[in-house]
Protein backbone atom coordinates (compact mmCIF):
# COMPACT_ATOMS: atom_id res chain seq x y z
CA UNK A 1 0.00 0.00 0.00
CA UNK A 2 1.32 3.45 -0.82
CA UNK A 3 1.43 6.38 1.25
CA UNK A 4 -1.03 8.46 1.87
CA UNK A 5 -2.41 11.17 3.62
CA UNK A 6 -5.57 10.84 6.28
CA UNK A 7 -7.57 13.35 3.77
CA UNK A 8 -10.96 11.82 2.68
CA UNK A 9 -9.42 7.99 2.98
CA UNK A 10 -11.36 7.53 6.71
CA UNK A 11 -14.21 5.84 7.79
CA UNK A 12 -15.29 5.98 11.12
CA UNK A 13 -18.66 4.18 13.08
CA UNK A 14 -19.60 4.12 16.50
CA UNK A 15 -22.20 1.84 17.67
CA UNK A 16 -25.14 3.97 19.47
CA UNK A 17 -26.43 2.75 23.10
CA UNK A 18 -28.73 -0.07 21.46
CA UNK A 19 -25.94 -1.32 19.10
CA UNK A 20 -26.77 -0.07 16.21
CA UNK A 21 -23.43 1.07 14.23
CA UNK A 22 -23.72 5.21 13.08
CA UNK A 23 -21.14 6.74 10.73
CA UNK A 24 -20.22 10.00 12.91
CA UNK A 25 -17.47 11.15 9.80
CA UNK A 26 -19.07 14.07 9.08
CA UNK A 27 -19.51 15.09 12.76
CA UNK A 28 -15.34 14.03 13.32
CA UNK A 29 -12.77 16.82 13.34
CA UNK A 30 -10.31 15.16 14.25
CA UNK A 31 -9.35 11.55 16.28
CA UNK A 32 -6.67 9.88 17.90
CA UNK A 33 -5.94 6.10 18.39
CA UNK A 34 -3.89 4.41 20.58
CA UNK A 35 -2.64 0.65 20.88
CA UNK A 36 -0.11 0.78 23.55
CA UNK A 37 1.01 -2.72 25.27
CA UNK A 38 2.22 -3.00 28.61
CA UNK A 39 6.25 -3.92 29.39
CA UNK A 40 7.48 -5.32 32.29
CA UNK A 41 10.87 -4.53 33.48
CA UNK A 42 12.40 -7.46 34.17
CA UNK A 43 16.30 -6.11 34.35
CA UNK A 44 18.55 -7.70 36.57
CA UNK A 45 21.55 -6.21 38.17
CA UNK A 46 23.49 -7.96 35.61
CA UNK A 47 22.25 -6.05 33.00
CA UNK A 48 23.66 -2.35 31.77
CA UNK A 49 20.85 -1.87 29.83
CA UNK A 50 16.90 -2.55 30.49
CA UNK A 51 15.00 -6.07 29.63
CA UNK A 52 11.47 -5.93 29.17
CA UNK A 53 8.62 -8.43 28.73
CA UNK A 54 5.98 -7.38 26.39
CA UNK A 55 2.57 -7.64 28.67
CA UNK A 56 -1.56 -6.95 28.32
CA UNK A 57 -2.22 -5.11 25.12
CA UNK A 58 -4.92 -1.94 24.86
CA UNK A 59 -6.88 0.41 23.19
CA UNK A 60 -8.38 3.59 23.28
CA UNK A 61 -9.42 6.25 21.54
CA UNK A 62 -10.52 10.11 21.87
CA UNK A 63 -12.96 11.70 19.49
CA UNK A 64 -13.83 15.18 18.49
CA UNK A 65 -16.02 16.86 16.70
CA UNK A 66 -18.82 19.19 16.16
CA UNK A 67 -22.24 19.20 17.80
CA UNK A 68 -24.26 17.49 15.56
CA UNK A 69 -28.16 16.52 17.48
CA UNK A 70 -29.58 15.05 14.30
CA UNK A 71 -30.80 11.29 14.76
CA UNK A 72 -28.01 9.08 14.25
CA UNK A 73 -25.47 11.35 13.94
CA UNK A 74 -22.96 12.74 17.35
CA UNK A 75 -25.29 13.85 20.10
CA UNK A 76 -27.56 11.12 19.39
CA UNK A 77 -25.03 8.84 19.60
CA UNK A 78 -23.17 9.86 22.64
CA UNK A 79 -25.84 11.13 24.73
CA UNK A 80 -25.95 8.24 26.29
CA UNK A 81 -22.70 7.83 27.51
CA UNK A 82 -23.57 9.07 31.29
CA UNK A 83 -26.18 7.07 31.58
CA UNK A 84 -25.82 3.72 30.17
CA UNK A 85 -22.88 1.11 30.85
CA UNK A 86 -22.58 -0.48 27.24
CA UNK A 87 -19.62 -1.64 25.33
CA UNK A 88 -19.70 0.19 21.61
CA UNK A 89 -18.10 -1.21 18.76
CA UNK A 90 -15.78 1.87 17.07
CA UNK A 91 -14.69 0.61 13.64
CA UNK A 92 -12.08 2.92 12.23
CA UNK A 93 -10.93 2.41 8.79
CA UNK A 94 -7.67 4.21 7.11
CA UNK A 95 -6.61 4.31 3.73
CA UNK A 96 -7.90 0.57 3.36
CA UNK A 97 -6.70 -0.98 6.63
CA UNK A 98 -9.57 -1.31 9.19
CA UNK A 99 -9.12 -1.28 13.28
CA UNK A 100 -12.55 -2.68 15.01
CA UNK A 101 -12.76 -2.67 19.10
CA UNK A 102 -14.89 -2.90 21.86
CA UNK A 103 -14.86 0.29 23.61
CA UNK A 104 -15.97 2.03 27.10
CA UNK A 105 -16.66 5.36 26.31
CA UNK A 106 -16.42 7.16 29.25
CA UNK A 107 -17.13 11.10 29.28
CA UNK A 108 -18.82 12.85 26.85
CA UNK A 109 -17.49 16.59 26.65
CA UNK A 110 -19.16 19.40 25.27
CA UNK A 111 -17.31 22.78 25.28
CA UNK A 112 -18.56 25.96 23.91
CA UNK A 113 -15.74 28.53 22.72
CA UNK A 114 -15.67 31.90 23.32
CA UNK A 115 -16.10 32.46 19.72
CA UNK A 116 -19.75 30.26 19.47
CA UNK A 117 -18.14 27.13 18.35
CA UNK A 118 -19.75 24.30 20.07
CA UNK A 119 -17.53 20.81 19.69
CA UNK A 120 -17.61 17.73 21.96
CA UNK A 121 -15.00 15.03 22.99
CA UNK A 122 -15.40 11.53 23.78
CA UNK A 123 -12.21 9.61 25.03
CA UNK A 124 -12.99 5.31 24.61
CA UNK A 125 -10.95 2.60 26.33
CA UNK A 126 -11.24 -1.29 25.38
CA UNK A 127 -13.67 -3.23 26.96
CA UNK A 128 -13.68 -6.87 26.07
CA UNK A 129 -9.58 -7.93 26.94
CA UNK A 130 -9.61 -9.38 22.27
CA UNK A 131 -6.36 -7.37 20.99
CA UNK A 132 -7.03 -5.32 18.49
CA UNK A 133 -5.80 -5.93 15.70
CA UNK A 134 -5.39 -4.37 11.98
CA UNK A 135 -7.02 -5.83 9.49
Amino acid sequence: MPKASGLGQTTLTVDDSAGSPQDLRNDITNWQMSTPRAVQDVTGVDKSANERLLLLADCSVTLNGVFNAAAGKSHDVFKTVPSTSVARTTTQTVNGVTLAAELLYTDYQLSRSDSGELTWSAPGSLADGAVPTWA
